[in-house]
């Protein structure tokens, strides 16, 4: 009866332990989201964490993640790091029952991780980045110490309150103290998160209070005939909400315009410059049709939207910087772009002084950009892929060189210049479709931005090529619909599309992942004709 007396309490006390870790776990995180209102909302542990454990993720696991997990990619990084932190927590609580410093100090190892990450990202203000990793870390060993201190308490002399130190731990004292710190820790939260959530109310407010002038250079009318007929094929222009959405922000930037400076400075540059977000809007301003890929779209994937944007002309801007292209004499032939969250993406200084549509867009689709696409301002360069072009929440433009600098994608291994290939796909019917014998239309899109689609073929399972039906082409910059009534016979088939682009390249053969610069191949279909 003793024996199983002991193990109860053993069972119960370790319970308790565990339960003591996750407690100082929460406490640690909620006191550092706290700290981090006073300092700012990126130098929170997990957001900091997080990001770094994003830089450090080698290039194909991020290709991994995005082709298997989209847009909740970040969502899944942020699932992982709670759970790891939680068992994490498990562990040190138990370790805290019988080694109750050394359980404590590693709270604190803990915290040194969050304090390393926060000051070394690329985004980083300086050491204070730290603060509420530290300080979050100190509040949580404490508690930890507090705690496993009720759970080891010596038992009491016989007669003094014995019935509340049974088993040889204060449970009542344990219960209050526990109870307390998951109260002030879920206060110390929500203040925190609160606090954290005026400064996006401010940029929230400044989008909102933002109105787009009419541009200088409005966009041509879409063409009627650029839209198909076709059920399952997607709207010639994307709706905001459905862009889609590859970055490495772990949190997306909400960045107040009124606070918002853009510098352009460097190599080649005559003389410094720098922009306010409304010197931006009182510039003339171009509307243009540009359909974006993203380097990580596999054959056929969905990577690849297409909107209305409105901006500044880049060259313009360069101009005045008194910036050459290399063609031309120019010392620089590499511009790095910089992210308010240190993302650096390079782009070839020829490509966005060769008269082609870069900008610096300011709207999207009719509207401010949202946030989620880079509000207040973010850089397009038609027919380059977005990792060397596309820069959101943009602050800081240099002049510099390929040999001088790496961008942040160009260091894992992806390519300096990234062109838009030539691809196609196929979006109905869908993979493994059972459509009915007989007309079966089969459509999709086909891109090669900034060359154009000349023609799009249709091969079905062995058979000879035939050409589909294009939609009209709106500009070389967009993508461009298709159509091919296929007279479908009953069994399994395989459609194959192709493309070529308006210098008359076909698209290749070649199957390539996406690493370095963009994926190949041709996209095809498997259905059943009942």
């Amino acid at each position: 009866m003793t024996t199983v007396r002991i193990t109860r309490t053993a069972l119960t006390r370790g319970t308790l332990a565990a339960l003591s870790g996750l407690l100082a776990g929460f406490a640690a995180l909620t006191v550092a989201e706290l700290v981090s209102a006073a300092v700012r909302p990126e130098a929170s542990p997990v957001t900091a964490v997080g990001g770094a454990a994003i830089d450090r993720t080698p290039a194909g696991v991020k290709d991994f993640a995005i082709r298997n997990f989209g847009e909740n990619d970040k969502l899944v990084l942020q699932l992982g790091i709670v759970v790891t932190l939680a068992l994490f927590a498990l562990a040190v609580g138990l370790l805290a029952l019988r080694h109750r410093r050394t359980g404590s100090a590693a709270v604190l190892a803990f915290g040194v991780v969050g304090v390393a990450s926060a000051v070394t990202r690329p985004d980083s203000t300086g050491i204070v980045d730290g603060l509420p990793s530290l300080v979050g870390a100190v509040a949580g060993a404490v508690l930890l110490y507090v705690l496993i201190g009720r759970l080891t308490r010596p038992r009491r002399v016989p007669g003094e309150e014995e019935q509340e130190s049974e088993g040889g731990w204060d449970r009542r004292g344990f219960l209050i103290a526990a109870t307390a710190a998951a109260a002030a820790s879920t206060v110390a939260g929500a203040v925190g998160r609160t606090l954290n959530g005026r400064s996006a109310q401010d940029a929230v407010a400044s989008r909102e209070a933002a109105r787009l002038p009419a541009p200088a250079s409005p966009a041509k009318p879409i063409p009627a005939g650029a839209q198909l007929r076709v059920p399952g094929l997607p709207p010639f222009t994307t709706p905001n909400s459905k862009f889609y959405r590859v970055d490495t922000a772990l949190v997306v930037p909400k960045v107040d315009a009124d606070f918002w400076r853009l510098r352009i400075h460097g190599k080649g540059v005559r003389r410094d410059l720098e922009f306010t977000y409304q010197d931006l809007l009182d510039r003339p301003l171009i509307e243009r049709e540009i359909t974006l890929c993203c380097v990580s779209n596999e054959v056929g994937g969905p990577y690849i939207g297409h909107a209305r944007w409105i901006g500044v002309r880049l060259a313009d801007l360069l101009k005045e910087a008194g910036v050459k292209p290399p063609s031309r004499g120019g010392k620089a032939d590499q511009i790095i772009a910089r992210s308010v969250d240190g993302m650096t993406l390079g782009t070839p200084v020829e490509d966005v002084m060769d008269g082609r549509d870069a900008m610096l867009a300011v709207g999207m689709n009719g509207e401010p950009l949202p946030f989620v696409h880079g509000f207040p301002v973010r850089m397009l360069v038609p027919g380059l892929y977005g990792y060397v072009s596309a820069c959101k929440w943009i602050e800081d433009i240099e002049l510099t060189t390929f040999d001088d600098y790496d961008a942040y994608w160009v260091k894992r291994k992806w390519a300096r210049k990234a062109p838009i290939k030539t691809q196609s796909r196929i979006d109905t019917p869908k993979p493994f479709g059972r459509p009915e014998a007989g007309t079966v239309m089969v459509a999709g899109v086909a891109w090669a931005q900034h060359r154009g689609i000349e023609k799009v073929e249709i091969r079905v399972d062995d058979g000879p090529w035939r050409p589909a039906q294009l939609a009209e082409q709106d500009t070389v910059d967009t993508w461009r619909q298709w159509s091919y009534p296929w007279k479908a016979t009953p069994g399994g088939h395989t459609l194959t599309v192709r493309a070529t682009d308006g210098t008359g390249e076909v698209q290749t053969e070649k199957r390539t992942k996406t690493v370095p610069d963009g994926a190949s191949g041709w996209h095809s279909v498997v259905v059943t004709v009942d």
